[in-house]
């Protein structure tokens, strides 16, 4: 066994979903630091993390974010209850009074805002990222009895189907090429009885009213090196007229217009000056450098989650857009 896979995490690898390839759907088995198919197709683990996915393509700069701001969002850093009171929203209460008892799987885990507090609250939590973002998310939250992580596409999961009690994707979808295909891979991962928690971005003036899709245009198409800098100097040069704006309401509505980037004066008044540059920085790169961003609207993410066959559906315009959830029928 790899060394770097604790003697708590053994213990319950048995009881995990088994790793699968990806590409041919053969079970996997542990060899040093390889997993390894009958036929000899095999995925490297490095540091206790299996490795599915060569390179990171459209994903690169949100490796690269995450690994530069590897505790920004954290509850426990922060102080506050943003990402726990975000998690309990779209998970709903029934869900989030079973998850000591769950299996669950969490997608485009990033760093580990949701990470922590599943981990919290008792769930036995395999984490899967497509970017880099992964390293910091085991930094933060180690490889453990009821936690391990792997690098791998939400469009090609290392599992057989239907293997977890609770698969949930907040964050992500929208920056994946075909959200509809990504929803579908996701519900693939659902257990009968079990649940899908979502959200995806829509529409609002804001997205193109502004200066973002410019500057946006140009950054995405940088080395990840190149983007993290012009996004730096922007928030250093907008984010203190912010500041100042923050109680003007035509001046505030007037530099909204002219101010590429995320803040959240007006939102968190609770943050001081340092946690309100690291969240600027940290969403303004989210926003200007993803490749992909789609949207859609509480109708259309309605009708895909029926047409794949949920039901208790519960779909609201929440968050950072539409957030949802429903269960595979039993």
């Amino acid at each position: 066994m790899n060394p770097d896979i604790s003697a708590a995490s053994a213990s319950h690898i048995a009881d995990w979903p088994a790793w699968h390839s990806p590409v041919s759907g053969q079970p996997l088995t542990l060899q040093g630091d390889r997993l390894v198919a009958a036929d000899g197709e095999e995925f490297p683990v490095i540091n206790g993390i299996p490795r599915f996915v060569g390179a990171e393509e459209y994903c690169t700069n949100f490796g690269a974010q995450w690994n530069r701001f590897p505790l920004t969002q954290l509850d426990s850093v922060s102080g506050l209850t943003i990402t726990s009171e975000r998690l309990r929203r779209c998970l709903g209460q029934a869900v989030w009074n079973r998850l000591a008892s769950m299996q669950v799987l969490e997608c485009g885990c990033g760093a580990g805002r949701f990470t922590e507090i599943l981990l919290r609250e008792g769930a036995i939590v395999t984490s899967v990222d497509i970017s880099s973002a992964v390293d910091a998310n085991a930094k933060n939250f180690p490889i453990s009895g009821n936690h391990r992580i792997a690098q791998a596409d939400i469009l090609q999961l290392p599992f057989e189907p239907r293997q977890f009690d609770c698969v949930m994707c907040l964050g992500v979808i929208q920056h994946t090429p075909d959200p509809e295909q990504t929803i579908a891979s996701l519900y693939q991962q659902v257990k009968p009885g079990g649940f899908l928690v979502i959200d995806h971005y829509t529409f609002h003036w804001g997205r193109v009213t502004s200066t973002r899709p410019i500057f946006r245009f140009y950054l995405r198409r940088m080395s990840p090196k190149s983007a993290e800098l012009a996004v730096e100097r922007l928030v250093d040069r907008f984010l203190p007229w912010h500041k100042r704006f923050e109680h003007n309401r035509l001046g505030w509505q007037l530099l909204c217009r002219l101010s590429p980037i995320t803040n959240y004066y007006r939102v968190f008044t609770q943050f001081t000056d340092q946690q309100h540059r690291e969240w600027a920085l940290l969403d303004t790169h989210d926003s200007l450098t993803d490749w992909f961003k789609h949207l859609r609207s509480s109708q259309q993410i309605r009708e895909t989650l029926e047409g794949l066959g949920l039901v208790d559906l519960w779909v609201a315009k929440e968050g950072n857009g539409i957030e949802a959830r429903g269960r595979r029928p039993a």
